[in-house]
């Protein structure tokens, strides 16, 4: 199967990653070396947009939230300098607003996180409007429902009656399934 993704790259297989989760990052890039791709990475909005217009890459993988803003600026910056590049948005906000948003700035694709690099890289490579395969491992529901009820809770600044009235769930609930493993 690398044979035949590094046959798809093409001649530029320029990548920029864009991620402030630095160790997620370090491996996505690793990652992607092996495929072929020659990633650079940035880690804030600010150096994605810089590289993005010094060096605009065939391809690009920008997270949605980043500490000093929105991934959608450098996609938008990108496809500015660079109308054919292949951008995939990741996020672990997904939503269908923030996919609609990204792509009407010029994302190729739009993947909720955890992705890894092999739904990456089928994302990147997916030619014209042939969806990439589904997921080897897709999360289950359940373990979709914790992670976004985690994430509610963090953002919430670990507050679970804040959570709880953001969720429209009862505290006691929510204290509930907080108190157990998350699910597989």
């Amino acid at each position: 199967m690398a044979d035949r993704e590094l046959g798809e790259i093409g001649e530029d297989p320029s990548l920029l990653l864009v991620d402030d989760d630095e160790p997620f990052l370090r491996r996505l890039a690793r990652a992607m070396e092996k495929r072929g791709f020659q990633p650079e990475t940035a880690e804030t909005v600010a150096a994605g947009k810089a590289i993005a217009t010094a060096r605009p890459p065939a391809y690009a993988v920008v997270d949605l939230r980043l500490e000093d803003g929105n991934g959608l600026d450098v996609v938008e910056v990108l496809r500015e300098k660079r109308p054919d590049a292949r951008i995939v948005v990741l996020t672990g906000y997904g939503a269908i607003s923030t996919a609609v948003a990204a792509v009407k700035v010029g994302a190729t694709d739009y993947l909720s996180k955890p992705a890894d690099a092999n739904d990456i890289t089928a994302a990147l490579l997916a030619s014209g409007e042939a969806l990439p395969p589904p997921p080897e491992n897709p999360m289950s529901a359940d373990r979709v429902r914790w992670e976004h009820i985690q994430r509610v809770y963090e953002l919430c600044d670990r507050n679970v009656s804040e959570t709880a009235r953001r969720l429209n769930m009862h505290r006691r609930t929510l204290q509930r399934i907080l108190a157990k493993r998350s699910p597989r």
